[in-house]
């Protein structure tokens, strides 16, 4: 006898063949299953699953036609605003023009009452100094009123009734206000003034000065009478002019500062004289 015979065996028993064959059979199918496993997971894992939403595309005509609308809105509304501008700027302007025109209108009636007033105040001062007028004298005047200026025709002046309407009416002016190109009846110049007097006896003169001072027949200063007119300046090219009333003296509309005055000759003479009466 062996001395290790006494010892056991640390050796673990000889399985059978049997039991080897089934324990491999079954690891075999447990990694087959596996292995199948692991091949659809990676296929699933290659292939996500997604969801596909259908989501309508824009053609370009469309993008086109929805470009051009919302241009035709933003021109519509630029229409509208540009049109409520314009109507509220002829709203101002209409009421601008009504108040102008009423303020016109107050300053035309507040005018026609200052001239109606005047008008009254003239044709009062006017009567007043028609019933202080005196007769025209068919005395001599000879060396009377100023002087040198009276001729001893004074001595023989018509007191007809068509030179007595000239002086008559010119008196009736004094006082009234000189306007170049005025024409009465409360402001002259000197030959509307002139032609105005002349015509209340019957006889139309020109206009002008120029056109008086040849009107009617020459006369020297030396024999002017009452009612001649007289002229400043060349015959045909006078400057201004007057009627003599006699003593020396002459009416006229002598300019804007003094108005309608009665002057002497002596202080002013005359250049000629022509007569028409």
């Amino acid at each position: 006898m062996s001395h290790t015979a006494h010892i056991p065996s640390h050796r673990k028993p000889r399985r059978s063949a049997s039991k080897l064959a089934l324990r491999a059979g079954v690891a075999g199918g447990v990694l087959s299953t596996l292995a199948v496993a692991a091949a659809a997971g990676t296929a699933n894992a290659a292939e996500p699953v997604t969801e596909t939403i259908e989501m309508p595309t824009l053609t370009t005509d469309l993008s086109a036609q929805i470009a051009q609308s919302a241009d035709l809105t933003q021109q519509a509304a630029d229409t509208y605003e540009s049109r409520a501008e314009q109507d509220a700027a002829a709203a101002k302007a209409a009421k601008q023009a009504r108040e102008d025109q009423a303020q016109a209108e107050k300053k035309a009636e507040a005018k026609r009452k200052a001239e109606a007033a005047a008008k009254k105040k003239a044709d009062a001062e006017r009567a007043s100094r028609a019933t202080e007028r005196t007769p025209l004298s068919t005395q001599s005047t000879s060396g009377s009123g100023s002087g040198g200026a009276a001729t001893a025709s004074d001595s023989v002046a018509p007191a007809s009734g068509s030179v007595g309407t000239v002086i008559s009416f010119l008196k009736a002016q004094l006082g009234d206000a000189y306007v170049m190109g005025a024409s009465g009846p409360n402001a002259w110049d000197c030959s509307s003034l002139v032609q105005a007097a002349f015509k209340q006896a019957g006889v139309d003169l020109p206009r002008v000065s120029q056109d008086q001072s040849v009107a009617g027949t020459p006369v020297s200063l030396s024999n002017i009478q009452v009612g001649d007119i007289l002229y400043w300046g060349g015959a045909g090219s006078a400057y201004h002019v007057g009627v003599y009333i006699g003593n020396g003296q002459y009416l006229d509309a002598a300019n804007p500062s003094k108005g309608v005055v009665i002057q002497d000759l002596s202080g002013y003479p005359a250049s000629g004289a022509v007569r028409v009466l």
